[in-house]
């Protein structure tokens, strides 16, 4: 399973969608319904599974699927 495939498979966990409905262009909370508490719970998931640490102020800046790949591509790179 690639990165991609298996970070969208987590934000299927909180939304209607399965993963291969995801596309990069939607928003967390516009297009896919995530609340404010599913959305940190979404980001404690992240960090559990690529083994990352989100900074809170990158993390809310983060409004579409591709910009959170972008955000855990870096936070990988730093690592």
């Amino acid at each position: 399973m690639t990165q991609e495939m298996q970070f969208k498979t987590i934000v299927a966990q909180f939304c209607d969608l399965s993963p291969e409905e995801i596309e990069d262009d939607m928003r967390f909370r516009e297009d896919l319904g995530f609340s404010s508490l599913g959305f940190m719970q979404f980001l404690g998931e992240l960090e559990d599974t690529f083994d990352v640490e989100l900074e809170e102020e990158d993390a809310l800046q983060v409004v579409t699927i591709a910009e959170a790949l972008e955000l855990l591509e870096k936070l990988q790179q730093e690592a």
